[in-house]
C-alpha cells in the first residue's frame, strides 16, 4: 500500500507541474494581453486594464521562481558539495 500512495503522489506532483506550470503562464500571458487594451473585436478601443497586467506579471514571476527553486533543489547537493551553502535547511537530509 505504502508504494501505492508513493506512486500516487508523483502522479500528483507530475501533473501540477508538468500541466500546471504551463497553464498558469498562459493565463498569464492572457490576463497581460488584455490588460495592455488596444483594439477590440470590433474595431472598438478596449481601454487599458492595470489590474491585469499586474495579474499577468504575477503569475510570469509565479513560474519563475518555481523554475528557479526546483533547479537549486535538484542541484542542492552540488551547490553544497562546493560552496557549504545548504539552501534549504529546514527540509531534511536523506
Amino acid at each position: 500500500m505504502a508504494y501505492l500512495e508513493s506512486i500516487l503522489k508523483v502522479l500528483g506532483i507530475g501533473l501540477l507541474l508538468g500541466a500546471g506550470l504551463p497553464a498558469v503562464f498562459a493565463l498569464g500571458l492572457v490576463a497581460y494581453a488584455r490588460g495592455e487594451g488596444g483594439d477590440g473585436t470590433d474595431s472598438a478601443a478596449v481601454a487599458p486594464n492595470p489590474a491585469l497586467k499586474v495579474l499577468g506579471i504575477a503569475a510570469f514571476v509565479f513560474v519563475g521562481w518555481v523554475i528557479v527553486t526546483a533547479v537549486l533543489w535538484i542541484t542542492r547537493a552540488t551547490i553544497i558539495h562546493h560552496t557549504g551553502v545548504d539552501l534549504f535547511p529546514f527540509l531534511p537530509k536523506k
